[in-house]
C-alpha cells in the first residue's frame, strides 16, 4: 500500500472490550489535507476508532499508520504530531482562558518565547482576547469550543482529531467552527471528525458510515448517494400522516421518514416504477399529493444501509 498520499491508513483495525466487539475489521485511507468524517449513532465505534488512531487505545488486532508512524509502536512520538479535541471540552474550568493555553503549551514543550507569541496569536485568531482573564467555567458553549480548538492546534499539529466537536454549541457557532476547519484543511491540515449530525457529515470531503462497530460504506456524499440500492421518493401532502399510513404497510417500501409536510420514501431499486407505485396507492386512497424522485441525502443513505444490515441483507 502506498502511504505517501495518505495521512492515515488502517487495515483490519479491531477492538474488543471483553465479549463486546466495539470496532470490527476497519479499513481506512484518508488523503492528506482533507476533512474526513465518521458518521454514526452513539455506540457505533466512532470514538473507539479515533482513540486507536491517536495511539490512546491499543487495537485488539489490525494495524494503523498515522503520518507514517505505527500507532502501536510509535504512539508517544505520534502524540506530539496530532491534535485531539473531544466533545467533553477537556479544559481546566478553574483556570483562565490564557492559563489554559499556557498550560497546553507547557505540555507540548513549546519554547518560552515562542509560547508567548503562539498564545497571543491564538487569542486573536479565535476572538478570545476579551475573555483571556476569564475562568473557563464561566464561558459560553461556543467560547469553550473555540478555546478547545485553539488548545488542540497550539503545537501546530499536522492532523486534527475531533470527536463530536459541535454537540454542545448552537447552529451559528457550528457554522463558524466549520469555516475554521475548511481554512485549516486548505492550509494542509488533515482533519478526522466524528459526528451524528447528517448535515455536518455532508460538509466532509469524504466520510465513513459506521453501524455497530462496522464500516458499512465510505466515499464522498455524492458517491454514497449514488451507491445505495434504494430509490428515494419525496411525497408532499397536506395530510402527510394519512399518506404515511396508506404507504406504511406496502410491500417493497423499505422506510418512510416524515419531515413536516414531506415524506421521504425508500423503495428498493429492483422496483422499476417507484413513482407510479406511490402515486397509484395515494390516488387510490384519494390523498392529494405531489410525488417526485429525488437524489438521496445522507439520512436516506444511512437509513438504507442500516435497514439492510438489520434485515441481514448486507454485511
Amino acid at each position: 500500500m502506498n502511504h505517501d498520499n495518505f495521512a492515515i491508513t488502517a487495515s483490519g483495525l479491531t477492538r474488543h472490550f471483553g465479549s463486546l466487539i466495539a470496532v470490527k475489521d476497519f479499513d481506512l485511507q484518508i488523503p492528506t489535507g482533507s476533512i474526513y468524517g465518521f458518521l454514526g449513532p452513539n455506540g457505533s465505534g466512532k470514538s473507539t476508532t479515533i482513540r486507536m488512531l491517536c495511539g490512546l487505545l491499543t487495537p485488539s488486532s489490525g494495524s494503523a499508520s498515522v503520518l507514517g508512524l505505527d500507532t502501536r509502536r510509535e504512539s508517544e512520538k505520534l502524540k506530539q504530531k496530532i491534535g485531539y479535541m473531544t466533545q467533553k471540552f477537556s479544559l481546566y474550568e478553574d483556570l483562565t482562558v490564557k492559563e489554559n493555553l499556557q498550560f497546553v503549551s507547557e505540555i507540548y514543550a513549546v519554547g518560552r518565547k515562542e509560547r508567548r507569541l503562539r498564545v497571543n496569536e491564538l487569542l486573536e485568531e479565535f476572538n478570545l482576547n476579551r475573555q483571556m482573564k476569564q475562568r473557563v467555567g464561566t464561558l459560553s458553549g461556543g467560547q469553550k469550543q473555540r478555546l478547545s480548538l485553539a488548545a488542540a492546534i497550539l503545537h501546530k499539529p499536522q492532523i486534527l482529531f475531533l470527536d463530536e466537536p459541535t454537540s454542545a454549541v448552537d447552529p451559528q457557532n457550528r457554522r463558524d467552527f466549520w469555516e475554521k476547519l475548511f481554512e485549516m484543511a486548505e492550509q494542509g491540515t488533515t482533519i478526522l471528525l466524528s459526528t451524528h449530525y447528517m448535515d455536518e457529515a455532508a460538509r466532509c470531503h469524504s466520510l465513513a458510515i459506521l453501524d455497530q462497530g462496522v464500516k458499512v460504506a465510505d466515499g464522498t456524499p455524492k458517491e454514497l448517494g449514488n451507491s445505495i440500492s434504494s430509490h428515494v421518493i419525496e411525497v408532499t401532502a397536506d395530510e402527510p400522516n394519512a399518506a404515511r399510513q396508506r404507504l406504511a404497510n406496502e410491500d417493497g417500501i423499505t422506510s418512510i421518514t416524515q419531515l413536516g409536510f414531506r415524506l421521504r420514501v425508500l423503495i428498493p431499486k429492483e422496483i422499476s416504477n417507484p413513482l407510479e407505485q406511490v402515486n397509484s396507492k395515494l390516488k387510490g386512497a384519494q390523498i392529494d399529493a405531489r410525488v417526485e424522485q429525488v437524489f438521496p441525502d445522507l439520512e436516506d443513505v444511512f437509513v438504507s444501509l442500516t435497514e439492510l444490515r438489520r434485515d441481514g441483507l448486507a454485511t
